[in-house]
């Protein structure tokens, strides 16, 4: 048991290694940033999506803004497309799992708005129409993503791809990740 905790501890220490050496992982991060409070000052907000893990990981970021990260500041307007379990399993029932972020983007997003989708995989159906849902809203998208960015990478006006190609490793990268884009877009709102 202790060699698979050892291991895996490894593996997380060398995923955190590679984002430290990549300069464009972090130049994208800056993208990011910029991308979300250009929004927010210019009065538009953030829709957060994901599955599973990365669904938990979007609630827990959009929770961050509008509450707080590290400073007191006022709320940011975000949401967690993930959250409404009646949307949800309504849009689902009706018109299709693959539907359940997309006809979220069309009701609530506008021209200015920043959607902000999580996969470990790169291939999830339903964030890939979302992304599709955004662009043709004019919606901005980043994406975060593991080594592979797949679709996404290519519907992503900003991809951050996290060094990594196993799901543990990928959704860590993503909350540290997370973790630095809401205190640095927090910071542009801090007096």
């Amino acid at each position: 048991m202790q060699k698979e905790i050892q291991k895996s501890l490894e593996a997380s220490r060398q995923m955190v290694e590679r984002c430290l050496a990549d300069e464009a992982l972090q130049l994208a991060l800056m993208g990011a940033v910029s991308c979300c409070v250009n929004s927010l000052k210019s009065g538009g907000k953030l829709m957060f999506a994901g599955n599973g893990g990365s669904a938990a990981e979007a609630q827990h970021f959009s929770a961050e803004m509008v509450g707080r990260f590290l400073k007191e500041r006022k709320p940011l307007p975000s949401i967690a497309l993930s959250t409404d379990t009646s949307a949800l399993t309504a849009i689902g029932n009706d018109y299709g799992y693959d539907q359940v972020f997309s006809r979220q983007v069309e009701a609530l997003g506008h021209r200015g708005d920043v959607l902000i989708v999580l996969s470990t995989s790169g291939r999830s159906n339903n964030i890939l129409a979302a992304m599709r849902a955004a662009k043709a809203r004019e919606i901005a998208t980043i994406a975060f993503t593991g080594l592979e960015p797949r679709e996404m990478g290519s519907l992503a006006d900003v991809v951050l791809n996290v060094p990594a190609t196993h799901t543990p490793q990928i959704q860590e990268g993503h909350l540290i990740l997370g973790h630095l884009l809401c205190g640095l877009v927090e910071t542009q709102f801090t007096a």
